[in-house]
C-alpha cells in the first residue's frame, strides 16, 4: 500500500513533469513584422477561447480560436489600436470573450457564478449532514436482541468471575 505521502509526492512528481500548455499559434498565422506580432500575442492572451472557455485564444486549438486569432492580426494591419481591437471582438462577442469581464451587471454571473455555486453546495452539504446527525441521534442505538443480550451477559459475567 503506498503511503499518503509518497502518494502525494508522485501527484507533484507528475504535475511538474506534464508538459504546459504550448501556444497554439501556427507558423501561417504569425505576422513577418515582430513588434505587430507581439502586439498580436499580447491581445489574444487577454482573449477567451469560446469553444473551450479556459484558455485564451493565443493557447487553444479550436478552430473558432484560430478565426479570433486572424481576426486580431487582421485588425492590427487595418491600423487598429490594441484598444480598438479588443473593443471589436468584444462588441461581436461580448463581454464573455474578455479573460478579464469588467465587472458590471451584466458580468455577475461571470465573475460570482463559480463562489455562488459553491456557498449553495456547501450549504446544502451542511443542512444534510445535519439532519442525518438530528436522525442518528433521536433514533438512539437499536436495542439488543436475546442473543446478543445472552453474548453481552457472559462476556461481563465473565470478567467479575
Amino acid at each position: 500500500m503506498i503511503r499518503p505521502l509518497a502518494a502525494f509526492l508522485l501527484l507533484v512528481l507528475a504535475a511538474l513533469s506534464a508538459p504546459l500548455p504550448a501556444a497554439a499559434v501556427q507558423p501561417d498565422e504569425r505576422l513577418d513584422d515582430a513588434a505587430m506580432e507581439a502586439r498580436a500575442r499580447e491581445i489574444s492572451a487577454d482573449l477567451r477561447c469560446l469553444v473551450c472557455q479556459n484558455q485564451s485564444i493565443d493557447d487553444s486549438n479550436a478552430p473558432l480560436a484560430r478565426d479570433l486569432r486572424l481576426l486580431v492580426r487582421e485588425r492590427l494591419l487595418a491600423g487598429d489600436s490594441d484598444e480598438q481591437v479588443v473593443e471589436f471582438v468584444r462588441s461581436r462577442y461580448g463581454d464573455y470573450v474578455l479573460l478579464d469581464p469588467p465587472l458590471k451587471l451584466s458580468t455577475l454571473v461571470l465573475w460570482f457564478g463559480g463562489p455562488a455555486v459553491l456557498v449553495v453546495a456547501g450549504a446544502a452539504l451542511w443542512l444534510w449532514l445535519g439532519r442525518r446527525n438530528v436522525a442518528a441521534a433521536a433514533a438512539g442505538p437499536a436495542p439488543l436482541d436475546a442473543a446478543e443480550q445472552r453474548r453481552l451477559d457472559d462476556l461481563l459475567g465473565g470478567e467479575d468471575g
